[in-house]
């Protein structure tokens, strides 16, 4: 072998060690880039092939060395256990905090919950009824029911007002998976493409997680990484992103919460409006879960049974209360009877067309009939519904439990969810992100493998003179 081989020897040594020292510089510039995944050069010896046998060479020196890959430190099995865990975290999250909202929309306990105004409108008939016929007493519970069913609308408004913004939250997600999908895509074609011409495609293939973690966020979407280097991304079993090319969704159904029974919100394709999107969990299927009509159960969407619960228990209150109101006369001289204390507009929700009928003294039925409106006694039987077994209170009481208990369940599983979401991450964080301990090091080995192989080539050369310059010298 040629001493000048030496040369190219020592040469491939400083251009491997050089390219070492490249990508512990790469890694120590991203140290602190979100979705960064380290990377390492692959070096191996370079040299033709061993060969055996009779007619096999003299076994001779390799040509050296060769950066093979710049390997990129990621791990399958890590990147789809986070993206699996943001799609719980992403769908009991949006579920906790539309529970929240929800609930804190109530105001109970507390002075301007409706359970508060309840027992001041009571306590109104009880002293209706100890002072039947007097228009101050009867003004005092005509504004007390009035601001209870203006109560009753504000909560029903409420929660009507969150359906609205939710719904077009959807719609922003929607256009944000499209975007990703979009993105995803193009990076499959620049990655295959890179991949195919030799180069590396690492940064890409770290955009691309990135992009597939947002998507699992909104979606609960899986990744199956092709041979090609182009990761297929479904929902539901059904292609969102395959190569270059992604499918857009679109969201379709009820606009306002009056139309969420009879059309229901939910995801399709847009290429296909008739087939619906199937949603494994994510930010979107919580929504789109939230947003579901009752159904008659109490297992409807949260904020639709919600609705409905204020509506049956303004119809409740009015039937409740009507029910004995209709039996007493007013106190005055003609003492009418039959009269309603509420009525319903049936043109527009329960909630929202709950008033009160009086307008002042003469329309409040305060006695029995043949004991005259002056005897009281229906406006004290009136005041003691809220002790009944039945009382609209315990009615209303039972609503705000078994919002309060979703809420709770809601809450503790997106507590859980984060729990394990964050768990992934640090695993995930943990094999792939940047040691600096671990790139100072290894800035050492190839500053020291440089040194080295610029010796041996320094070494090489001063043989070569010696050889050229000073062969046949010696004696003279």
């Amino acid at each position: 072998m040629s001493t000048f081989s030496g040369l190219n020897t020592a040469y491939t040594a400083l251009v491997a060690a050089r390219q070492g020292l490249d990508v512990v510089g790469q890694n120590i510039s991203n140290v602190n880039t979100v979705g960064y995944t380290r990377q390492r050069a692959v070096q191996t010896a370079a040299g033709s092939l061993a060969q055996v046998g009779p007619l096999a060479a003299p076994a001779k020196v390799g040509q050296g060395v060769t950066t093979s890959s710049i390997s990129r430190l990621g791990d399958a099995y890590l990147d789809q256990k986070v993206r699996t865990s943001v799609a719980s975290s992403g769908y009991w999250g949006v579920r906790a905090t539309e529970l929240t909202s929800l609930q804190a929309s109530l105001h109970e306990p507390g002075k301007n919950g409706i359970s508060a105004q309840l027992q001041t409108v009571w306590a109104a008939w009880h002293d209706m009824g100890n002072h039947p016929g007097d228009a101050a007493t009867a003004a005092v519970l005509l504004q007390q029911s009035s601001a209870l069913t203006t109560q009753i609308a504000t909560g029903y408004s409420d929660v009507s007002n969150q359906w609205s913004q939710l719904r077009s939250s959807v719609g922003g997600m929607a256009t944000e998976l499209n975007d990703a999908a979009s993105q995803v895509a193009g990076l499959n074609g620049l990655i295959r493409s890179t991949i195919a011409a030799g180069g590396s495609a690492n940064e890409l293939i770290d955009q691309r997680s990135t992009l597939t973690i947002t998507i699992a966020t909104l979606t609960g979407a899986t990744v199956r990484n092709l041979p090609d280097g182009t990761a297929e991304v479904l929902v539901g079993g059904n292609t969102l992103v395959s190569g270059d090319k992604s499918y857009a969704v679109t969201v379709s159904g009820a606009n306002t919460l009056a139309r969420a029974d009879a059309d229901p919100v939910r995801l399709s394709w847009v290429d296909r409006p008739t087939v619906p999107v199937s949603l494994d969990g994510g930010e979107l299927a919580g929504a789109v879960s939230v947003l579901a009509g009752a159904n008659g159960s109490g297992t409807g969407g949260a904020l639709a049974e919600a609705a409905a619960d204020y509506n049956d228990f303004a119809t409740y209150l009015a039937k409740t209360v009507n029910a004995v109101h209709s039996t007493g006369v007013t106190s005055g001289p003609l003492g009418h009877s039959g009269l309603d204390f509420f009525a319903i507009d049936g043109s527009v929700p329960a909630a929202l067309g709950i008033r009160v009928v009086p307008t002042d003294v003469a329309g409040v039925a305060t006695g029995a009939v043949g004991q005259g409106g002056l005897s009281g006694s229906i406006a004290a039987a009136i005041s003691q519904i809220g002790t009944s077994a039945d009382s609209p209170d315990k009615i209303w009481s039972a609503i705000v439990t078994g919002i309060g208990i979703s809420t709770r369940t809601g809450l503790q599983q997106s507590t859980l969810a984060d729990l394990s979401t964050g768990a992934a991450v640090g695993n995930q964080l943990a094999n792939s992100s940047v040691d600096m301990d671990e790139e100072n090091v290894n800035m050492l080995t190839f500053q020291t493998a440089y040194q080295g192989a610029a010796r041996v080539m320094t070494a090489v050369d001063e043989m070569l003179d010696t050889l050229i310059n000073r062969t046949g010298l010696v004696g003279r």
